[in-house]
C-alpha cells in the first residue's frame, strides 16, 4: 500500500474516533437497541400482552388450557374489544356453535404468533390435532388495528425529536457562531430568550399534529376518538415538556457535537422503552414503574387514550402530571444552568 495511501486511511480511522457520536451509533447503539430488544423479546412462559377470553358457557374451561402458556384475562365481549383495540392483549377467543373464534388484527406483529400457539394447546388439549374447530376474524374496523395503535406512538416520537433536536441544535449552534454573546449586550431576560423557543415549538406543533393524523386518517383511516382540541392540548403538553428538555440539553453544550450526544442521551433510552411500535408492557415488571415516569410513555399513553380510545383529558392525571413535572424542572434547571458563552 502507497505511504500516502495507508496516512489517509489512518487520519480517516482518527477523525472517526474523535468522534463520539459516529462512535457511538457504530458500536454503542446497535447494542444498546440489542440488549434492550432482547430483553423485551426474551423467552419465557406467559407473553404480558395476553389473550382475552370472552365470557360464557365454557370459557372457564377455555381460559384454563390457555393459562400453562399465556396471561389470560376472562372478560365481557366489549372488553375484550376494548383490550384489542388498546393493544392490551394481542388476541382475543370467544367461543361460537361448538367453535372457538379467534379475533386479532394480522398486522400486528404478535398476534399471528399467539394465534398458533393458542391453537396448539387447545388442539392438544382435545385429545388430537386438529379435533377442535376453529374460525377465524380478522379485526379490520378503525381502532382496533395496529396501525391505530402505531400513529399515536408516532406522533409522540415527532413531537419528541423535533422539540429537542430543533431546540438544543439551534442553541449550541448559535453558541459556536458566537451570536448569543451579542445577545447577552443587549436588554432581554435570559427567561424570554428561552421562551421564545418553546413558544415558536408550540407554533409548529400546529402544524404537524393536524398533518399527521390527517395522512393517517385519510391514507390509512385512523378515527379519532376523542375532540381534536383534547389532543392538541395534550400535544401542546409534550411538546412544551420536550422543550425544556431541549433547552436543558443545549443550556451549556459547547459543540453540535456534545449536543448530538446529549440529545441522543435523552432520546434512545426512550424510543426504545416508551412503546412506540410495541407495547413496553414487555419490559419486565420491575421496569414498569420508571418505563411509566418517562415523558414520552406519558405522552404516548395519553395520546392513545384519546385516539383510541376516547378517554376524557380528567381521567389522565398521571400522565399529565408525569408530563408537567418534566417540564417545568427541564425548563428551571435549563433558566438556571444557561450561559450565553
Amino acid at each position: 500500500m502507497p505511504e500516502a495511501l495507508w496516512q489517509l486511511t489512518v487520519a480517516r480511522f482518527r477523525v472517526f474516533l474523535r468522534e463520539p457520536s459516529a462512535v457511538f451509533w457504530s458500536f454503542g447503539f446497535p447494542l444498546l437497541l440489542t440488549v434492550a430488544l432482547g430483553v423485551a423479546f426474551r423467552t419465557r412462559g406467559a407473553p404480558q400482552e395476553g389473550v382475552a377470553v370472552e365470557a360464557g358457557p365454557g370459557a372457564d374451561r377455555l381460559a384454563e388450557t390457555l393459562r400453562p402458556s399465556f396471561h389470560v384475562a376472562l372478560v365481557t365481549p366489549a372488553e375484550a374489544t376494548r383490550r384489542l383495540a388498546s393493544g392490551s392483549v394481542a388476541l382475543v377467543l370467544a367461543l361460537r356453535e361448538g367453535a372457538v373464534l379467534f379475533r386479532l388484527d394480522p398486522t400486528r406483529p404478535e398476534a399471528q404468533a399467539a394465534r398458533l400457539q393458542a391453537d396448539d394447546l387447545l388442539q392438544r388439549a382435545a385429545g388430537r390435532r386438529d379435533s377442535l374447530r376453529v374460525a377465524e376474524e380478522a379485526v379490520a374496523a378503525p381502532g382496533a388495528r395496529y396501525v391505530d395503535w402505531l400513529v399515536p406512538g408516532l406522533v409522540g416520537v415527532q413531537l419528541m425529536s423535533g422539540s429537542l433536536w430543533g431546540i438544543c441544535y439551534v442553541i449550541v449552534e448559535t453558541r459556536q457562531r458566537k451570536l448569543l454573546k451579542r445577545l447577552a449586550a443587549t436588554p432581554m431576560r435570559r427567561a424570554h430568550f428561552l421562551l421564545s423557543f418553546l413558544l415558536s415549538r408550540l407554533v409548529l406543533v400546529l402544524i404537524e399534529v393536524p398533518l399527521l393524523l390527517a395522512f393517517a386518517h385519510f391514507a390509512f383511516g385512523v378515527v379519532l376518538r376523542s375532540p381534536f382540541a383534547a389532543i392538541l392540548a395534550v400535544s401542546f403538553l409534550g411538546a412544551a415538556s420536550f422543550s425544556g428538555i431541549g433547552l436543558l440539553c443545549g443550556s451549556r453544550a459547547q459543540n453540535t457535537e456534545t449536543a448530538n450526544g446529549l440529545v441522543n442521551l435523552a432520546t434512545l433510552p426512550m424510543f426504545v422503552l416508551s412503546g412506540v411500535f410495541f407495547s413496553a408492557s414487555r419490559f419486565p415488571s420491575f421496569l414498569q414503574g420508571p418505563i411509566r415516569l418517562l415523558p414520552l410513555t406519558a405522552l404516548n399513553e395519553a395520546l392513545r387514550g384519546l385516539v383510541n380510545q376516547g378517554v376524557s383529558l380528567a381521567s389522565l392525571g398521571v400522565p399529565v402530571a408525569v408530563l408537567l413535572v418534566w417540564g417545568a424542572a427541564s425548563f428551571a434547571l435549563a433558566l438556571r444552568w444557561f450561559r450565553w458563552s
